[in-house]
């Protein structure tokens, strides 16, 4: 990296291809293959994850770091992906190699709200296959602990086992919780219900923050059939991309109208995946619309304006950005922006970062940058340092 940079980095997204094993190795075998499992796509020619005889997942196609055949192509089966994607050995290497301290992990079979298990319809294999993927979290950052931020997956469909879970995750060494933003897409109440306050008060009690990951809530309009038909798969794959983006605009404004922030001053949550650009005129519409209303006088819970709350609470992540990162530190400071690769995501960075780094952060202070890219990540995380990954170039 360039003198002005960090020796080390704290990566707020990354995501664990999950080993073939994962569910069959822990789930009772009486479930049979409903329990999620790999095998041969013949219509594809891909290794995939399975639930009975319907396909679910590509396991290539959230492992594409390092991947020279160009878009859509996605590698075939483990053996062709990056080791780094679903073994943490390989992945400790790479990390090394780019001066990533620590990466937080999230899922992919899962859903990035956790949702997926939904589509298992069984209550109790739904809960042992959310329980085998939080315990395979704390089997597979075994080579080193402290490098690694476990993220607890929740069943939020049910919000009484969902505190069980979310406690036994946070004696486990879990260190945030993953949750979509968009509950009433999954026929739930709303985030501003009171139904929902047992998560937060555990969430509080427990310190672990809670994460509205981009694709935690429905997939937009565009992969539907007409829009694959007229458009074509690249094509689509962008606009859900950037549909994802915009959906976790919306969760954010949505949480802090909700009157959940001044009730859990605390609480901590983290916006994954979606950019910070449009963070700055959000905030500067929700306090306009807040006052238009009248908000600050019909809801006396609210003693800030939304702006402050989120100043307070909330985090977001950027990866390739060049001008949010100014924009959101002009008009909210540097306490709230993390920063993220996504590897192996397609699309992720890969590689040595710093060029990436530079061309955001580059005319920034090297104590701006450290907050960044280092401790605003430790702190949230908890995450131990020893002193040669806090160590300048």
């Amino acid at each position: 990296m360039g003198s002005q940079l960090p020796e080390w980095i704290i990566d707020a997204d990354s995501h664990v291809t999950e080993p073939a094993d994962l569910w069959t190795s822990r789930v009772a075998s009486k479930w049979g293959d409903l329990v999620p499992h790999v095998a041969w796509d013949p219509d594809n020619n891909e290794q995939g994850w399975f639930v009975g005889d319907k396909k679910v997942f590509s396991v290539g196609g959230a492992a594409m770091a390092g991947w020279e055949l160009p878009f859509p192509s996605r590698p075939a089966t483990y053996e062709e992906a990056h080791p780094g994607s679903y073994d943490a050995t390989a992945r400790l290497k790479m990390m090394d190699e780019v001066r990533i301290y620590a990466q937080v992990l999230y899922p992919n079979i899962c859903g990035f709200g956790g949702q997926s298990f939904l589509f298992l319809k069984e209550p109790e294999l739904i809960m042992d296959c959310v329980r085998a993927y939080n315990d395979f979290q704390s089997d597979w950052v075994r080579p080193a602990p402290e490098r690694f931020v476990q993220i607890a997956v929740i069943p939020f469909w049910d919000i009484k086992e969902t505190v069980k879970e979310v406690e036994r995750c946070a004696a486990k060494g879990h260190a945030g919780i993953l949750f979509t933003g968009s509950p009433q897409k999954f026929d739930q109440p709303y985030i501003g219900d009171r139904h929902w306050d047992p998560l937060w008060s555990v969430a509080q009690e427990t310190g672990l923050p809670i994460t509205f990951h981009i694709g935690g809530g429905d997939a937009p309009e565009s992969y539907s059939e007409k829009r694959l038909e007229v458009s074509g798969f690249p094509t689509a794959f962008a606009l859900v991309t950037v549909g994802f983006l915009l959906s976790n605009c919306m969760q954010v404004s949505d949480l802090l109208l909700s009157g959940v922030l001044p009730r859990f001053p605390k609480l901590k949550f983290i916006c994954v995946e979606s950019g910070i650009g449009w963070v700055p005129y959000i905030l500067e519409a929700l306090d306009h619309e807040f006052l238009y209303v009248g908000l600050n006088k019909s809801r006396p819970e609210f003693e800030m304006l939304p702006s402050e709350y989120f100043k307070r609470h909330i985090y977001v992540c950027f990866s390739y950005e060049q001008t949010g990162p100014q924009r959101l530190i002009d008009k909210v400071g540097v306490e709230n922006i993390l920063f993220e690769t996504d590897f192996p995501h397609p699309g992720c960075l890969y590689g040595d970062v710093s060029e990436t780094i530079e061309a955001s952060l580059g005319e920034q202070p090297r104590e701006i940058r450290r907050r960044i890219l280092f401790d605003n990540a430790a702190e949230l995380y908890r995450v131990k340092v020893p002193t040669f990954a806090t160590s300048q170039v």
